[in-house]
Order: C-alpha cells, then sequence, then structure tokens
C-alpha cells in the first residue's frame, strides 16, 4: 500500500479533533498515533511532526481542554450578578463542561504529563480559576464573605464542585442531577450547613 503525502492544510487542529473523538468514545486506550494519521488520511509518519509520542497528544489534549473551559468560564461570568446568582451560574457552567466531556476531563486532571509542558497546563490550570477567584476578592471587598487569601476559598469552592463532577462522571449522580443540584451545592457553600438559633 503506498503511503500517503503530507498534505494536510492543519494537521495539528485534525489530529486533536480526531483524537478528542477517540477519547470520548473510546477511551485514552485507543488513542494511537497511527491511527490517527489514518483517519484524517495522511502518512503514518505525518503526526510526528507535532507530536513526538502519544504522551505529547494528551498532553496537548490536555491543553486544550483547560482552554476550552476558561473560555466557557469567562464567557459565563456576570459580575453585575448578586453574590450567589453569579457563582452558581459559572459553577454550572464549570459542572455541564465537567460532564460533557468525562473522559477530557479524566486526561486534564488525572494523567501523568511531560515536565516540559508542565508550565504551560499551570497556566492553563490558572485560567480555569480566575474567575472563581476574583469572585471571591469582589464578594470580600464588599464584605459578603469572610476573609482570607482568595485562592484558598476559591479552592474549597472548586473542590466542591469538581467532587460534584466526578461523582456524575462515575456514575454516582445524573449528569442531569449533577447540574440541577448546583444551586442548592452554592447555596451550603456560602451559607454553611450548621444549623442557626432562628431555625428551627
Amino acid at each position: 500500500m503506498p503511503v500517503r503525502p503530507y498534505h494536510h492544510g492543519d494537521l495539528r487542529q485534525a489530529l486533536l479533533a480526531s483524537a478528542e473523538r477517540t477519547l470520548l468514545e473510546k477511551g485514552v486506550a485507543a488513542l494511537s498515533l497511527r491511527e490517527l494519521a489514518r483517519d484524517v488520511g495522511v502518512s503514518h509518519a505525518a503526526p510526528g511532526r507535532h507530536f513526538k509520542d502519544k504522551q505529547a497528544l494528551v498532553d496537548a489534549l490536555a491543553l486544550t481542554g483547560f482552554e476550552r473551559m476558561a473560555k466557557e468560564l469567562t464567557a459565563a461570568d456576570s459580575p453585575d450578578l448578586p453574590l450567589e446568582a453569579r457563582l452558581t451560574e459559572l459553577a454550572r457552567t464549570y459542572v455541564h463542561f465537567a460532564v460533557s466531556n468525562a473522559e477530557l476531563l479524566e486526561v486534564m486532571y488525572s494523567r501523568k504529563h511531560d515536565p516540559d509542558i508542565s508550565e504551560q497546563l499551570r497556566a492553563a490550570v490558572d485560567g480555569t480559576t480566575t474567575q472563581f477567584v476574583q469572585i471571591v476578592i469582589d464578594a470580600q471587598e464588599r464584605g459578603e464573605m469572610i476573609p482570607g487569601a482568595p485562592w484558598t476559598i476559591a479552592l474549597v469552592i472548586g473542590a466542591a464542585l469538581h467532587g460534584t463532577a466526578s461523582f456524575a462522571a462515575q456514575g454516582t449522580l445524573t449528569p442531569e442531577a449533577a447540574v440541577a443540584d448546583i444551586p442548592a451545592l452554592v447555596h451550603h457553600l456560602l451559607n454553611g450547613l450548621k444549623r442557626r438559633e432562628n431555625e428551627q
């Protein structure tokens, strides 16, 4: 069988799109540069121009996942909303992204990555926390939230949201229930679970 020449106009993006489809349908174990080359119609050597090995491909998937999540969070943030409504909308966006991209989320958070890409990944992760940290800063300035390091408080929020998304990915919660429960989750995060004296 003759080797097909390298001819794809945007091979890197085509490979990433094919890899994400494979990831969602079959899992990370099914990823193969040779199979991806066959899928997009180039020679088996062509992907090597962009990804030195499968790990580099997985790292690139993780980066694109974080970048896409950050864009969705940025678009969902409405600073003019009251605190609880603002945080609920942002939290709903995070959990919806997570449950809709469960396999990609596993690659983003749970896989080992090449040390050479660690700085890029750290910056990409920071991009998904910016809005939550800013919500905390804004709320503290208005006296609506306890004092403390904004990043630490945002981490508590993020842990609750990521835990909810993980439950959905594992089947403990349905994706619909995970998203639907976000308003109650945010309410408890902001108001606490301890019973108040004026509550019966």
